[in-house]
C-alpha cells in the first residue's frame, strides 16, 4: 500500500461547491444554475471538463472565456477552471464541499443518480446537489443550441449575447 496522500484544500469555513460541464457552450440554463447555487453556497468553481470523448466546437480557452464575461461583477464568488478526471477528486481536492448537478427532465435523473452515487462512494465528505433548471430553460442545452446555430436558426436569448455572437462567427453566419 502506498504512503502517497493528494494535496487536499485546506477546509474553511465556506460553502464551496463544483458545477462541472463541458459548457460548449454555455447556455442561460447553465447561468440559472450557477445564480441558484449561488443563493446556496458562498463559491461556486465553474468546472470546465475535458472530455476525449466529446468534440466541442470551442476550445477549452474560448469556454472558459465565455464563462467568465457572464461573471464580471461575482469575480470572487466564482471560479473558471478546467478539470480532466474524476469531478469528486477535483472537488475534494479543492476543498468542495458539493458538486451541483442541473436536472432538466426525469430523463437526466437515472444517470446523474448512478454518478452521485459512485461520486459518495469514491468520497463521503464530497454531496451531490441537485438542482432543477428554470422552466424557461428546460428545453435547452448546449447541443440543441449548436445544432440550430449551425443550420442558422436564431438563438439569441437562449446564450449570452457574447455567446451568440461567437456562435454566429463559428457558423459564419450573417
Amino acid at each position: 500500500m502506498s504512503d502517497y496522500k493528494p494535496f487536499v484544500a485546506p477546509k474553511t469555513n465556506q460553502r464551496i461547491a463544483v458545477y462541472p460541464g463541458t459548457f460548449d457552450p454555455v447556455t442561460r440554463g447553465h447561468l440559472d444554475i450557477i445564480h441558484r447555487a449561488l443563493t446556496l453556497f458562498d463559491r461556486v468553481i465553474v468546472a470546465v471538463a475535458v472530455n476525449a470523448a466529446k468534440q466541442p466546437v470551442f476550445s477549452l480557452e474560448e469556454r472558459m472565456e465565455m464563462i467568465r464575461r457572464c461573471f464580471p461583477e461575482d469575480e470572487k464568488r466564482i471560479t473558471v477552471d478546467s478539470v480532466s478526471g474524476l469531478i469528486v477528486d477535483y472537488a475534494y481536492t479543492n476543498g468542495a464541499n458539493a458538486i451541483i448537478r442541473g436536472l432538466r427532465a426525469v430523463s437526466d435523473f437515472d444517470y446523474e443518480f448512478q454518478l452521485a452515487l459512485m461520486n459518495r462512494r469514491i468520497e463521503r465528505e464530497v454531496e451531490t446537489v441537485f438542482l432543477m433548471t428554470g422552466f424557461r430553460w428546460i428545453y435547452i442545452s448546449s447541443s440543441i443550441i449548436k445544432d440550430a446555430a449551425r443550420h442558422g436558426g436564431d438563438v439569441s436569448g437562449l446564450v449570452p449575447d457574447h455567446v451568440c455572437e461567437k456562435l454566429r462567427e463559428r457558423f459564419m453566419m450573417p
